[in-house]
């Protein structure tokens, strides 16, 4: 019980990764705040998490006895993330730990210079910005507690690049910057910020749901045989679960990582070993 008398908050919580991490922190003794956008997003090609989804994960989580709680939150309005951070507080009195899940990864179809400025600045504003905004709303008090720990999902498109997904390699790019900037920023207070970068993850938004037949249009090619260059593309030739990344997620969540921070943990099988 490695995170027994810690309050987590988890963004994206209603499925996929999101899921995976909170019911890994709930196994570990974790008291969670969920947080999810609750609804479809304009301009990204397949359904979002539903306020259903996010009472499931909470289920999921409340099995083990840990104490949760759910708000709706768009990392997209600094008021709605202070509001959901103040939910947090309000419930569990303190915030230990912050997982920076909520993302979305919308293919273009298109080089850099044919991808819309809307397209552009919605990817920067999630994948990045979101981040930011919920690092802005936690720091000073997890600074004043000398203690913490924030985890920013980036992903192994924030270490090499993608055809076809110049908005989202440079998000995701410069959340590995932010994390590094924010370590050292709250190094003083004994804050760490740390980032997972996972590769290909089997859930449902990138295997089983519409993204998948999204980037097979975009690249013409069939679903089946995209799914499987997926998994190809893995030196250990396997989709990563998203047990996996929140596996990562945990150890940089409890203090068995105390003397981590400004670290990018890879989960990709091998992916960017090459």
């Amino acid at each position: 019980m490695r995170l027994k008398g810690k309050t987590v908050v988890v963004t994206g919580a209603a499925r996929g990764l999101g899921r995976a991490t909170a019911v890994a922190c709930a196994a570990e003794g974790a008291d969670l705040m969920l947080l999810d956008l609750c609804g479809d997003l304009p301009g990204v090609p397949y359904p979002l998490g539903t306020a259903g989804q996010l009472a499931h994960t909470a289920a999921l989580c409340r099995k083990g006895g840990s104490a949760v709680a759910t708000a709706e939150c768009d990392v997209r309005d600094l008021r709605s993330v202070e509001a959901a951070i103040a939910l947090a507080e309000d419930r569990f009195g303190r915030i230990d730990a912050v997982v920076n899940n909520a993302g979305i990864a919308a293919p273009s179809g298109k080089p850099a210079h044919e991808i819309g400025e809307d397209e552009w600045a919605l990817m920067i504003d999630v994948d990045l910005s979101g981040a930011w905004r919920v690092i802005r709303t936690v720091g000073k008090a997890m600074s004043a507690r000398r203690s913490g720990s924030i985890v920013n999902i980036a992903s192994t498109a924030g270490l090499v690049g993608y055809r076809h997904f110049a908005g989202y390699v440079a998000a995701k790019h410069g959340l590995i910057g932010l994390t590094r900037a924010a370590a050292l920023d709250y190094a003083p207070t004994k804050v760490r910020v740390n980032a997972v970068c996972p590769g290909s993850v089997r859930d449902d938004t990138v295997v089983e749901g519409r993204m998948l037949a999204e980037i097979a249009r975009a690249l013409d090619v069939p679903v089946g045989e995209h799914e499987q260059a997926f998994t190809e593309a893995q030196p250990m030739n396997a989709l990563i679960e998203p047990e996996d990344v929140a596996a990562a997620v945990v150890f940089l969540v409890s203090d068995d990582s105390r003397q981590v921070t400004g670290s990018v943990m890879t989960v990709d099988g091998g992916f960017t070993a090459r």
